[in-house]
């Protein structure tokens, strides 16, 4: 008697087993099945199939990414929809979702960050690339994005005060009280800027697109400048980073030539 229904305990035990085997199994084809509509940029058929991968297996964190980044790449940027900010916010969501099982996912963090910036809310997106710092210090690609972000928030307000002020001309100088206000604003964005970038490119020293961005946050940083002589340093910083930039390009177009 005891052996039969040991027997039955066993034949439950291996039942259950091969029943969660293949539930995993039928997660991991729905997976490949997301996958293969995502390549095609089938992304609303790829969302199906994630779906039900997730309920099939909610521990299988490459389909909640899948799915996440499904809902990314439909995001048009800047996009001011409804519709089109629904599909953000979703994206956002489940990233976050990502995160909860993986709190040092730099994939979802790089993709909240890149879907803040071109939602234009820079200070969340900033936010999460420093998250992506805090995990990989010497990636040079959050500090990048951060010296971007910065810029991106700085020009503008320069832009529009020299439009005002119909200053167009770029090596002038602006008037004292108007430098003297865009400096108290943006002083501390621009700095942040500039040593995102720098970092950068001590991390990556052939990083390019870096050297780019350093340029314009130095041109930025020249308008702010009270004495002459530093606003020419800071021209003459700008000037040499923007060869350096160029040049790499070149030589890496010639390469692929």
């Amino acid at each position: 008697m005891k052996s039969r229904v040991y027997l039955t305990v066993v034949l439950l035990a291996c039942a259950a087993l091969t029943s969660a085997s293949c539930t995993k199994l039928r997660a991991r084809d729905q997976l490949n099945k997301g996958v293969h509509a995502y390549r095609s940029a089938q992304f609303k058929q790829a969302i199906g199939f994630f779906r039900t991968a997730i309920e099939l297996d909610p521990t299988l964190l490459n389909a909640k990414l899948y799915l996440a980044t499904a809902f990314a790449s439909q995001y048009i940027p800047g996009g001011k929809s409804d519709e089109n900010i629904e599909i953000a916010v979703t994206a956002i969501k489940e990233f976050g979702e990502v995160l909860k099982d993986d709190p040092q996912n730099v994939s979802s963090l790089f993709g909240i960050a890149s879907i803040y910036y071109n939602m234009e809310k820079f200070e969340e997106a900033k936010e999460f690339q420093r998250k992506v710092i805090r995990v990989e210090p010497n990636n040079p690609e959050p500090y990048y994005w951060i010296g971007v972000i910065d810029w991106a928030i700085a020009y503008p307000d320069n832009q529009s005060l020299r439009n005002d002020l119909r200053l167009l001309d770029a090596a002038k100088p602006l008037p004292p009280r108007e430098r003297q206000e865009l400096a108290e604003k943006n002083s501390g964005i621009v700095k942040e800027g500039i040593e995102s970038l720098e970092k950068a490119i001590d991390l990556r020293p052939n990083y390019s697109d870096a050297m780019a961005y350093l340029n314009l946050l130095y041109r930025q940083r020249a308008d702010l400048q009270e004495e002459t002589a530093a606003r020419e340093e800071d021209i003459k910083l700008a000037d040499s980073w923007m060869q350096k930039s160029l040049e790499l390009k070149r030589a890496a177009l010639q390469q692929e030539g």
